[in-house]
């Protein structure tokens, strides 16, 4: 893959993170509209009861802009406190969340104004993690009304959902050790959280 196009996301599935370490250039979309229940703002965990989603809570801009850049994080519902127990109860037992834990509980402790800037910093301390490091930009304006512009040869922000994504035909899920297997089989393209507590310094492998 050479150029292609992403959206932000929240602690984001495999599938988005095997694309970060493929592509030669990768630009991540900021003035596109906000769009609820995607990656965006949410991820999926493995839990003993099965699948979770965790959805961070936001809010538009003032003036009422709707754009990736401008969405604000809200603090409603005590959330932080929420996902990081929840990520706790379900990775508590996993071969390495104790070994990942310290540098992602500020995540859950610190309080950040925009989604992007804080979802940015998360894909930071990933590619930290899994030890990869990609060539990526933020768009500007001109990238979303001419692509061309930006050089780009694929747009991966429809294929990569929750909901409804459209077909992928270079993602294959490679199967992974994961703590609720035997309860549950394996479970694919969860949050790069789950392959990392999971697999730890091995993760770069499945993608």
């Amino acid at each position: 893959m050479q150029n292609i196009l992403l959206s932000t996301t929240y602690f984001g599935p495999v599938q988005w993170y095997q694309k970060l370490y493929r592509a030669e250039h990768v630009w991540i979309e900021q003035w596109e509209s906000f769009q609820k229940q995607t990656y965006r703002n949410r991820c999926l965990i493995a839990t003993p009861n099965g699948i979770q989603a965790l959805t961070v809570p936001v809010s538009t801009s003032p003036s009422g802009g709707r754009q990736v850049g401008t969405i604000r994080i809200s603090d409603h519902g005590n959330w932080r406190h929420l996902h990081w127990n929840a990520l706790m109860s379900a990775y508590g037992e996993s071969p390495f969340f104790e070994y990942y834990q310290d540098d992602i509980r500020p995540f859950f402790e610190q309080r950040w104004d925009y989604l992007l800037d804080f979802n940015e910093a998360i894909r930071a301390k990933m590619c930290e993690f899994l030890d990869i490091q990609p060539n990526v930009s933020l768009t500007s304006d001109s990238c979303l009304l001419t692509p061309d512009s930006c050089l780009l040869t694929s747009d991966f922000r429809e294929a990569i959902r929750p909901k409804h994504p459209l077909p992928d035909p270079d993602f294959t899920p490679r199967p992974y050790y994961q703590v609720w297997q035997q309860r549950h089989g394996f479970l694919p393209n969860l949050s790069i959280l789950d392959l990392l507590f999971n697999m730890g310094p091995e993760s770069i492998f499945f993608l």
